[in-house]
């Protein structure tokens, strides 16, 4: 699967966040506002999972489609699955 610049993007911008978060807990900053940042950054995180499973669906769906395979339908469970073991 090509990782494009959009999904590498989304990861840089979550490692922002966690940097952020270690100097906030390095600052003693209030639990809440750490908390808050926390959440933030699990969204952001499960959102690029989102992102990366439904491309791997595309892929995986054009493939099989340009190579006659007519097991798609195994191929979007697995996608699926991908998703589930992520939660």
């Amino acid at each position: 699967m090509d990782y494009n610049d959009q999904i590498k993007n989304r990861l840089k911008r979550i490692e922002g966040q966690l940097r952020g978060i270690i100097r906030m807990m390095e600052d003693n900053k209030d639990c809440k506002d750490v908390i808050t940042q926390l959440t933030a950054a699990r969204t952001a995180i499960d959102r690029t999972i989102g992102v990366v499973v439904s491309s791997n669906i595309v892929d995986c769906v054009r493939k099989a489609d340009d190579s006659g395979e007519k097991d798609s339908e195994q191929l979007l469970k697995e996608a699926i699955n991908l998703l589930v073991k992520s939660r």
